[in-house]
């Protein structure tokens, strides 16, 4: 593969879990320098703590980034690393199943806060550390700044409201985060998956019956797709091969955007 990110530094946040470890395992197997994040501390070292050294290039952070600090640690910790931060993929999400007519239901905040702010803190932090160290660099992209996001942000189910609304603010920020970032070289794009094979979707088809068949029978390439396709989507939009890219949304879906009706949950 042509996409090349050997010698880069890359920080994945949700990386204890699903998606977000296959795309820093598959990193790290690409040649870069990945920072594994996560709040769940014994999911890291469960996962990936045999990987982690002083000087190999992995290393483990667990911190809830919802603090301006934790952010502040994070970026100090990868600075100090590896000198340098290229990649910054903002892997952390969360499903949450909404009840429309319950008034104490607080999902739409929650996650809007998970899936869209942190992120957003997240990659205005780093956006600066990577302009601060790129200072005299005259050519080329300086950083790239990739967001997970999913096909449900153009979906309407009851059951996923928040998560629906959540997904569409994170293609938004992803798209003006872009143009506001343009000028400074940083490329920011998003990656929106359909059924891929994530701790939340398990989770789903063991508690659903009928689930699998259901999405099977949504989507044209016929099955739910594994971690590491949207790694390798991932791995294109983090690479100098993606240099005049920045502001997209890459589908991957199967095909399931172009017949999906929204009786049929998209995790």
């Amino acid at each position: 593969m042509s996409f090349s990110i050997s010698g880069k530094t890359a920080i994945v946040t949700g990386a204890a879990h699903g998606v977000g470890l296959a795309i820093a395992r598959h990193f790290v197997d690409q040649g870069a320098n990945v920072v594994f994040v996560d709040r769940d501390e014994a999911a890291l070292e469960r996962e990936v703590g045999q990987l982690a050294s002083d000087e190999g290039p992995v290393r483990l952070f667990a911190g809830d980034l919802r603090e301006k600090l934790t952010i502040t640690n994070l970026l100090s910790l990868t600075h100090d690393a590896f000198d340098r931060i290229d990649i910054l993929v903002n892997a952390s999400r969360q499903v949450m199943t909404t009840d429309p007519l319950d008034p104490d239901d607080d999902s739409v905040a929650q996650l809007l806060q998970q899936n869209m702010l942190t992120a957003l803190m997240l990659s205005k932090a780093t956006a600066k550390r990577m302009i601060k160290q790129s200072e005299g660099q005259e050519e080329g992209s300086i950083g790239s700044i990739i967001n997970l996001s999913s096909i449900a942000a153009t979906r309407a189910h009851p059951s996923l409201l928040a998560y629906s609304i959540s997904s569409a603010a994170s293609d938004q920020m992803t798209r003006a985060l872009a143009v506001a970032l343009a000028p400074k070289r940083i490329r920011v794009n998003a990656v929106a998956f359909g059924s891929v094979m994530s701790a939340s979707l398990k989770g789903a088809l063991k508690e659903q019956e009928g689930l699998r068949k259901e999405i099977l029978s949504h989507t044209p390439l016929g099955r739910i797709a594994s971690p590491g396709e949207v790694s390798d989507a991932v791995q294109y939009l983090a690479s100098d091969s993606s240099g005049f890219v920045t502001g997209q949304i890459i589908t991957v879906d199967g095909g399931r955007t172009l017949l999906d009706p929204a009786s049929v949950d998209a995790h």
